[in-house]
């Protein structure tokens, strides 16, 4: 337990001594403030505009119904029986069912993952604060394309600013980790959330007055089959799987401190509606927007940082909502990172017995100098490749498309396969009947089937 863990007047604990959350709202906070991440604000549109709208977005919500959640599901219980970190939990639950104690390297799996994830979200982090600044001086004002480009480009150019703002990143977050969970994470997430929630529903107002808010809904929301090709099928599976911040270490560690009293199956379905419910906000304030200036609502990841900074410098007040357009991103960014670094920190005040606040300045160093080849690959390291692949191309490869289908897929079939279905029953409490037949037969079979062909397809062994 961390240094800070007994701030006076806070939540209760369990009966081994765990914080908890103070209540299940905020737990709903934090869980959906680790899912609402810059894949909600920044990849979710532009894969949704890549791939054809409406369709997309269907196939999206069916993946997040009958595999994210029953996912995520497993993850709180694992985390909530045990009450410790990944590598503890998968370790105890391993015991509790008789079954081989190998078990426990999925949960340094997750913990290695979300760190390693971490130490690039912090730059691309960065990018979000550099963004702000630049919307909040104006240097969006009737920008061109070639300008905007321009300015992108020269932003990744420069290491030296590139590394002043994951700088940023890292200090802000290790610092709110630092406090511990009832004086940095929860206080920081009954801020940051809340304010989150207001920016969306700004800038979903703004672009209801652009003239173009009902061709968005009807792209977002209107199915066309005819666009939607069995690689759209693959990508929205992929998305809805790591939208939810499952394998990384973090679901599971913030269900450790989710009270006996929780209903995890209401709870993770909330939580699946909350990060659903602020993807399909950010597309209905951002596709208005695009449509409105003639710009390409398939335009990439550069869709963020290229395409609306022209719109921003165009319209009226667009210094005002380009600003709080970048606030927004750089608030979902920060709840992310700070779930995806509680493992770790976690797992070196429990384990270690380190206090929390060298736990946190340890992680935060060794986070910060990895996070160097990152920044380094968009310029000085750019030619440097190993097959093919920078420092930032090769960890996101691995994280993405290798560590984390297989550590989904073997916290799935721990689940529902090893862990004993009495005690699976028990944490999940959906009875013996239905529901819980139906969620057992998803973790047995359907999921596992899902997350090996998106794994195989996304290594090239077969070609959909």
């Amino acid at each position: 337990m961390s240094a800070n863990a007994s701030n006076a007047g806070n939540a209760a604990v369990s009966t081994g001594g765990r914080l908890q959350w103070s209540s299940r709202l905020t737990f709903i906070l934090a869980a959906a403030g680790s899912a609402v991440g810059l894949g909600n604000i920044w990849k979710f549109p532009y894969i949704t505009g890549e791939n054809g709208g409406g369709a997309f977005v269907l196939v999206y919500l069916a993946c997040i119904l009958v595999i994210g959640i029953p996912v995520m599901m497993a993850e709180i219980m694992i985390g909530r029986r045990s009450q410790q970190n990944p590598t503890g939990a998968m370790a105890t639950m391993a015991k509790e069912a008789g079954a081989n104690p190998l078990w426990k390297g999925v949960g340094w799996m997750a913990i290695i993952c979300g760190f390693l994830i971490l130490s690039f979200y912090t730059v691309i982090s960065g990018w979000t604060l550099s963004y702000t600044v630049s919307s909040v001086t104006g240097a969006f004002d009737t920008i061109t394309p070639d300008a905007a480009g321009a300015m992108f480009g020269g932003m990744l150019a420069d290491p030296a600013q590139l590394l002043m703002w994951s700088t940023v990143v890292v200090v802000t977050t290790m610092y709110i980790v630092s406090r511990g969970l009832h004086a940095g994470l929860e206080k920081a997430i009954n801020y940051m959330m809340p304010l989150l929630i207001a920016l969306v529903l700004v800038m979903v107002g703004y672009a209801t007055s652009t003239g173009h808010f009902a061709e968005a809904i009807n792209f977002l929301f209107t199915p066309d089959f005819s666009k939607l090709s069995t690689e759209a099928v693959l990508v929205a599976l992929g998305h809805a799987f790591f939208t939810l911040s499952l394998a990384s270490g973090a679901i599971m560690t913030y269900g450790s401190y989710v009270s006996k009293s929780t209903s995890i199956a209401k709870t993770s379905i909330m939580i699946g509606i909350f990060d659903t419910a602020v993807a399909l906000l950010a597309g209905l304030a951002i596709f208005p927007i695009v449509f409105a200036y003639g710009l390409e609502p398939g335009a990439g990841p550069g869709l963020i940082f290229v395409t609306l900074p022209i719109a921003f410098g165009q319209m009226p007040y667009g210094t005002l909502f380009g600003s709080l357009f970048f606030v927004m991103l750089s608030m979902a960014a920060l709840t992310s990172a700070i779930s995806m670094i509680e493992p770790t920190v976690s797992w070196l005040t429990e384990k270690r017995k380190m206090s929390r606040g060298k736990a946190s300045a340890l992680v935060g160093l060794v986070l910060w100098t990895l996070g160097l080849g990152t920044v380094f690959s968009f310029n000085i390291w750019q030619d440097n490749t190993l097959f093919g692949k920078t420092f930032f191309d090769a960890i996101d490869f691995l994280t993405a498309n290798l560590m984390m289908p297989l550590g989904g897929l073997l916290v799935a079939l721990f689940a529902a396969w090893v862990m004993k279905s009495n005690v699976v029953k028990e944490e999940l409490g959906l009875g013996g009947g239905l529901l819980f037949t139906a969620w057992q037969f998803v973790m047995r079979f359907i999921t596992p089937i899902a997350i090996v062909v998106v794994f195989l397809n996304a290594l090239g062994f077969i070609n959909i």
